[in-house]
């Protein structure tokens, strides 16, 4: 192998890959309408979770979060006011009804 220049380039051919052109998608989709419900909805999901894991209002397996906040109320245990009324207003949506656990089994 010999070369001119003592370049490796002299003795193996130089192949350039062709530069791929990056296409904007022009149809790009917009923001969902329903981006500020999903947000609260997480949200209040997240409220819900952490309220699951405190420990203060008594164990949460084996009861809706509705039944566990009340029992903490019959206690005195001061639940948030706040998860209540969550609750009572999302009371049919199984996502809200049903605590953390409720997927495992007892």
């Amino acid at each position: 192998m010999t070369t001119k220049n003592g370049l490796i380039t002299d003795s193996f051919k130089v192949v350039k890959k062709a530069r791929k052109v990056a296409k904007r998608d022009e149809t790009l989709a917009p923001p969902p309408q329903n981006a500020e419900t999903s947000i609260r909805q997480h949200e209040e999901q997240q409220k819900l979770i952490q309220f699951d894991l405190d420990w203060r209002f008594g164990p949460s397996t084996g009861i809706s979060r509705l039944q566990r906040w009340d029992r903490a109320k019959l206690h005195g245990l001061n639940p948030p006011e706040d998860i209540r009324e969550l609750l009572l207003l999302k009371q049919n949506n199984q996502e809200y009804k049903l605590s953390l656990w409720s997927q495992y089994p007892l």
